[in-house]
């Protein structure tokens, strides 16, 4: 294989917002054209208007429901990843942060898309049949601090590392406050997430035997693409239907997935999340001895098509 290798980035819960992905959208046919015929997919399997729901309003209305946002950052994902096909840049490896699985898998040819938003639904269903609201924070600080601080190991659970100083708690709506407080008279900057569950920890459980029986005769390819799981911090050649739900449930391994990339050499790490915050993520947890590089796409802060064309001219200049 040739070096750098391609990885497309896929993201989860919490990187949703509305609006996401509209500029694109007219601006781009493969891109839109992709996005309606999976928003007409979600449609039928939701009753909800998933596309519609997605680019109402303003980027600063909360954007949290599940069953919608689950299917609208999978169909997001994988109508770029096939924009990007289709302009000739397909990946070598699909990395999969959380719900963001589903689309790397599908990308990779481990199953086709109909099956995957059929899965992502009826993950969505799963949660809110079965599991109490929840939350999760992004906390800028080592995770040290989760071990050393009993504010944070007595009232919520570590869900995610994605570089030194970087990482992720999870907990019930009780404690959200209280954290948050307690960070802040700490100086320590956080964010809470968009999301309707703690996902990534003991209070999305309840869900699992329902999710894994929808899906347990899930037609999964053998010997398709790698991806690489954030849940497992390696890459797999084979799924099982149990991945998709360790991808959710165990923490996310995203600073020990990209050390175990780096390993076999440089990467072009592509991020076709909504955010753009997995591209950010990479460049705080390459080392400084890394010859790979990171690129967002899409992020809140508009410049998509500009992101793209520059994106496109690097893989142009670089293949020249």
């Amino acid at each position: 294989m040739s070096f750098p290798r391609t990885v497309f980035m896929f993201s989860g819960q919490g990187s949703q917002y509305r609006t996401m992905g509209r500029t694109l959208f007219e601006a781009d046919p493969v891109f839109r054209d992709e996005l309606l015929r999976l928003g007409r997919m979600a449609s039928d399997l939701t009753g909800k208007r998933v596309l519609e729901e997605m680019h109402a309003g303003s980027k600063a209305d909360s954007f949290d429901r599940t069953l919608i946002t689950h299917p609208a950052i999978f169909m997001l994902e994988y109508a770029l990843a096939r924009s990007l096909a289709a302009k000739g840049l397909k990946p070598d490896i699909c990395l999969g942060a959380s719900l963001g699985t589903f689309a790397a898998a599908a990308v990779a040819g481990h199953l086709g898309v109909e099956d995957a938003m059929r899965a992502v639904v009826a993950q969505a269903r799963a949660f809110e049949a079965a599991c109490e609201r929840g939350g999760i924070i992004a906390i800028l600080a080592p995770p040290s601090l989760y071990d050393e601080a009993p504010f944070l190991h007595t009232r919520s659970e570590l869900s995610g590392i994605n570089f030194d100083k970087h990482f992720a708690v999870s907990c019930a709506p009780p404690d959200l406050a209280a954290i948050e407080q307690e960070l802040k008279q700490r100086a320590i900057a956080c964010q809470r997430l968009d999301v309707s569950y703690a996902f990534h920890s003991r209070w999305i459980d309840p869900a699992a035997d329902a999710f894994l029986a929808d899906i347990r005769d899930l037609a999964l390819a053998p010997g398709a693409g790698l991806v690489a799981c954030c849940a497992k911090a390696r890459t797999l050649s084979h799924l099982a239907p149990e991945d998709f739900w360790d991808a959710v449930r165990e923490p996310i391994r995203f600073r020990d997935t990209i050390a175990r990339l780096e390993t076999d050499g440089p990467c072009r790490y592509i991020d076709v999340g909504p955010s753009g915050t997995l591209a950010t993520f990479v460049k705080y947890a390459l080392p400084a001895s890394s010859r790979s590089t990171a690129h967002p796409i899409l992020t809140p802060f508009g410049q998509d098509t500009k992101h793209l064309a520059s994106l496109l001219a690097v893989m142009e200049t670089s293949a020249a």
